[in-house]
């Protein structure tokens, strides 16, 4: 392997470092396929390198399969970046049920009492500040941790 920037052997090995160096940032990068294309691209580009192709070639080739991996990929990106977050599922099931007031909620950030919702007791607090006295209907409004947020139904 010789030294010089302008030998098709260098250009084999260097692109190789860069598709392993985009493939290893892709790896620190939660999430986000944003390096991947840029890592296609570069190894796309390492195999017309070894196949004997121009220095030219091998950019035109990097660029056009890094654009495209990255205008495919822009669905997936989407869907990962949705805030879906299905309400119906675990705990959070419980929003929008009626609950029972077992224990009186009272007021204030460390105000807690207990509901039945079905068949559950659930430690709860109260939204907005509302005193919920023994035996009142309130509405589950939200769950945070293992307590739900209640206000007046």
């Amino acid at each position: 392997m010789g030294g010089d920037i302008a030998d098709p052997e260098t250009w084999r090995w260097i692109w190789l470092l860069v598709a392993g160096a985009f493939a290893a940032a892709e790896m620190f990068i939660a999430g986000t396929f944003f390096m991947l294309p840029f890592a296609a691209g570069a190894m796309a580009a390492a195999v017309v390198a070894f196949a004997g192709g121009s220095a030219g070639l091998q950019w035109v080739l990097f660029l056009v399969v890094s654009v495209i991996g990255a205008v495919a990929l822009i669905p997936l990106r989407r869907r990962l970046d949705a805030d879906d977050r299905s309400d119906g599922v675990g705990s959070r099931r419980l929003i929008g049920e009626a609950a029972v007031v077992l224990e009186e909620i009272p007021t204030g950030p460390t105000g807690s009492g207990t509901v039945q919702i079905g068949r559950e007791s659930w430690r709860a607090v109260s939204a907005g500040g509302v005193v919920h006295p023994v035996g009142a209907t309130v509405k589950v409004v939200d769950v945070r941790g293992t307590s739900v947020v209640v206000e007046p139904s």
